[in-house]
């Protein structure tokens, strides 16, 4: 439910990106959404992935959240690939680099309860597209 969601916040960001770097970018706006929507109870990240932490290896829900966590990082991945036809190799890496910025980001925001570090990450991210 929560997937969808956030996915459907994604679409929205999407539809109004104009360029491929949009697009990789509305992957992050998406989190800030998140992160806005999270009301009086306070940003905690993931959502997905604290109740992965909880539950044992083996178990259902974490593959459910590993497949979920795989469409996220293939998301700017597609764009990336736009953006940079002629270089695959460098369309792959950043799309991991951009992945671990992302994931580092609401790792440290749950705890602090907010969403400056995704608002500095995706940052980061623009700057990291600046100079492909």
């Amino acid at each position: 439910m929560r997937h969808e969601k956030w996915l459907a916040q994604y679409r929205s960001r999407l539809q109004r990106a104009k360029t491929p770097r949009d697009g990789v970018l509305a992957v992050f706006g998406s989190y800030l959404d998140s992160a806005a929507s999270a009301g009086g109870t306070g940003f905690r990240g993931c959502r997905l992935l604290n109740a992965a932490a909880e539950l044992p290896d083996g178990d259902e829900g974490r593959a459910l959240v590993r497949r979920h966590e795989e469409e996220v990082e293939h998301l700017p991945a597609g764009h990336l690939a736009e953006l940079l036809p002629d270089r695959p190799d460098t369309a792959r890496t950043t799309a991991e680099h951009l992945a671990f910025l992302l994931e580092g980001a609401v790792t440290r925001a749950g705890p602090e309860g907010d969403a400056t570090r995704l608002r500095r990450a995706r940052a980061m991210a623009a700057r990291l597209l600046d100079q492909l």
